[in-house]
């Protein structure tokens, strides 16, 4: 399963044979492979991911559910550890998933898991690269 990026932009335009959708800015990743994905009106947070509901902490600001998926995060919650029955592990230095493990009773990934897992990861890179963009501008 390969990603396909744009050619003038870091942004994924593929995830293997499904498309990626974008607001019109480009801001916004609103569509997976048919699946849309609305916000809520103030603010970059998805509200839905076609049919599911996304869940967050009482503060708003962590992702806790997608669907029928529960999210959990490594002790200090800036790192996915588990989406529903998968198992991320990281690379060398910590910051990149390298890998991602599924429980035995699966057998295979289902679609809908590797998209909701898709969106997860790329919601925090685009969460990183703001908090970078926040940083540059604040020194």
């Amino acid at each position: 399963m390969g990603i396909t990026y744009g050619r003038l932009s870091s942004r994924p335009r593929t995830l293997g044979r499904w498309n990626l959708g974008y607001d019109r800015f480009g801001n916004n990743l609103t569509d997976i492979g048919g699946l849309g994905i609305t916000y809520y009106r103030l603010g970059n947070r998805p509200r839905t991911f076609g049919q599911w509901t996304l869940e967050y902490d009482h503060l708003g600001s962590r992702l806790r559910r997608i669907g029928p998926y529960e999210l959990g995060s490594d002790w200090h919650g800036n790192r996915l550890r588990t989406l529903g029955p998968l198992i991320l592990h990281y690379g060398r230095f910590g910051n990149r998933p390298s890998q991602v493990e599924i429980s035995d009773e699966y057998g295979s990934l289902p679609d809908d898991l590797l998209l909701a897992l898709f969106l997860v990861l790329h919601m925090e890179a685009v969460e990183k690269e703001r908090a970078g963009r926040r940083s540059i501008a604040g020194a």
